[in-house]
């Protein structure tokens, strides 16, 4: 079968958050741009993986570009009009539609993926963008001067496609496009010797990396009976206990956790329709995407609820380093973990009444577009790093190594946004347990978008020049949105003045001038003149009320 070709300004792999805000902002500044993604959802984090947006307690306010606060508004609108909420919540300008209490907007990723497709649809109509679902690149055509003349993809039916542009965006979840180009970059944890971070251990682990997790959503009818055949490996899990230090203050499959900040044992509360205790009350609470309460009755039978847990981590094995056969086999395993999860909870997790399981637990597979009920794909935390002409080290945002007093992290001359999240990384696949330093909010510095090398080759979400602790707060739905925003400006800009990203980075007047095109379009640049406190901030200040 002869290859598809096809000829943009450009390319972007990978249609997750930052794919899509990198879209946006590349259409809007009127350049031809091709969107490719391995599902058949666009969106990432917010669609086929199943995660309600992480966002800090200020977002409201500021700290997120204009485009990003037009997702939210569109999405609040899009309940406003097409759902049956009481008429005291239509009223409400912070509709959260799920009344979840790790983000002020917990919404269905079905209407995240509807918003994200209407703000990109007048520019699919005109022909000005391209989406190309169910591809995966596969080869990378390189040029002279360290540069990509085109990308070689497969379409899930067989068909190859390939691509040709000056610029080339990487937003596949694991940094593929930079693996497959042999752009210089880093995995797992970098050692104390590379990065002086007090959190680096003493030796590089290269494979250790954060543990990725298969999300489910769920509702509970009470009175009746759901429960199905137990999963594949439903035993393994049901005794598993997870080699990792600190360990784990019992088995996996139960109520037992470790609070990430102290590492002292708690225990999780869980009960469906219950949580009446307060916001920071439950797991039933955490990622519920619909409160039944804030529509006329009738409307639901259930809450509906995002399952993204810690039991639900998968620890197993190391996706980066993982060749294809070894990630499928790495993803069923997960997948078998999720469903051993749900199951459990039918069947044999201990109840706050003294009784075991919830019958009455059924998984939603309409809610993410899939047959088993899962997502459509996994949420992944870390990725391939590009060595940049930046690195974001521990010691630039932790508030532990700034100078007292300080209510904002390193300050960066080159700044492309800001953003804001704790240090918060999961148990990882090498053994270690959480990992979790209080930062401050922080801005986005354009050197960490550049490859040491690469000339049209720019990251746009996980990817960046962090380090595996740093990723760690630069990781969540805003901060990926702003980075794929300015990436998208960023090649659109230097596709227009000849321009390449070093050259924009090394001379101040072609950087402001690149700063004041992205701060004209809504774009933060640095943090509002007022005090910042870090606890109004936190969306997670209060996680211990879980004990």
């Amino acid at each position: 079968m002869a290859a598809q070709n096809y000829s943009t300004e450009i390319a972007i792999i990978g249609g997750g958050v930052g794919g899509c805000a990198a879209a946006l902002s590349a259409l809007e500044a009127g350049a031809q741009v091709i969107l490719t993604e391995e599902t058949i959802w666009i969106g990432g984090q917010l669609t086929s993986q199943g995660v309600p947006p992480d966002e800090h307690g200020w977002i409201e306010r500021f700290g997120r570009t204009a485009s990003y606060a037009r997702f939210r508004k569109a999405v609040r609108h899009y309940y406003r009009e097409h759902y049956p909420l009481r008429s005291e919540c239509c009223d409400d300008p912070k509709l959260n539609p799920g009344n979840g209490w790790v983000s002020p907007i917990c919404h269905e990723p079905k209407v995240a993926l509807a918003v994200l497709k209407a703000m990109l649809a007048p520019y699919r109509e005109s022909g000005q963008l391209q989406v190309l679902l169910e591809t995966t690149p596969t080869l990378v055509d390189l040029g002279h001067n360290d540069t990509i003349t085109a990308v070689k993809l497969t379409h899930r039916d067989g068909r190859e496609i390939r691509i040709e542009a000056p610029y080339f965006l990487d937003a596949t979840e694991l940094g593929d496009l930079i693996a497959l180009s042999g752009t210089e970059s880093l995995t797992g944890r970098e050692s104390h010797a590379q990065t002086d971070e007090p959190s680096a251990p003493a030796e590089a682990q290269p494979e250790n990396n954060q543990a990725f997790s298969w999300c489910f959503a769920l509702e509970h009818l009470e009175g009746t009976n759901q429960v199905g055949k137990p999963p594949r490996d439903y035993d393994y899990w049901l005794n598993y206990v997870p080699n990792i230090t600190p360990p784990w203050p019992g088995e996996w499959l139960g109520w037992s956790g470790l609070n990430p900040r102290t590492m002292e044992a708690m225990h999780y509360k869980f009960a469906p329709h219950q949580e009446k205790l307060g916001l920071f009350s439950g797991l039933w609470t955490f990622r519920r995407i619909i409160d039944r309460d804030l529509f006329e009755p009738g409307t639901y039978a259930s809450d509906l609820v995002m399952v993204n847990w810690p039991m639900i981590d998968y620890l197993e094995g190391d996706l980066i380093s993982a060749d294809a056969t070894q990630r499928a086999k790495l993803y069923d395993g997960a997948k078998q973990l999720s469903l051993s999860v749900f199951h459990w909870l039918q069947t044999e997790a201990p109840r706050p009444d003294g009784g075991i399981g919830w019958p009455g637990l059924r998984l939603r597979p309409d809610i993410l577009g899939t047959e088993d009920g899962l997502a459509m794909a996994p949420y992944i935390r870390e990725s391939r790093r590009i060595q940049a002409l930046t690195t974001i080290r521990e010691q630039d945002v932790s508030s532990a190594h700034l100078p007292a007093g300080s209510d904002r992290a390193r300050q960066f001359d080159d700044s492309i946004g800001v953003g804001y999240y704790r240090i918060d990384l999961h148990p990882s696949c090498g053994g270690d347990n959480y990992v979790d330093v209080h930062s401050l909010p922080f801005q986005i510095p354009l050197g960490a978008l550049i490859p040491m090398r690469m000339k049209n080759l720019l990251p746009v979400c996980k990817n960046i020049g962090t380090t595996h602790i740093t990723n760690g707060c630069y990781r969540l739905h805003p901060v990926e949105w702003n980075i794929g925003e300015s990436a998208g400006c960023l090649a659109v800009h230097c596709l227009r003045e000849k321009h390449t990203p070093h050259q924009v980075h090394a001379d101040i007047d072609r950087l402001t001038t690149f700063q004041k095109l992205l701060s004209n379009r809504g774009v933060e640049l640095e943090w509002p003149d007022q005090n910042l406190d870090p606890i109004e901030g936190d969306p997670h200040a209060h996680v211990m009320h879980l004990d």
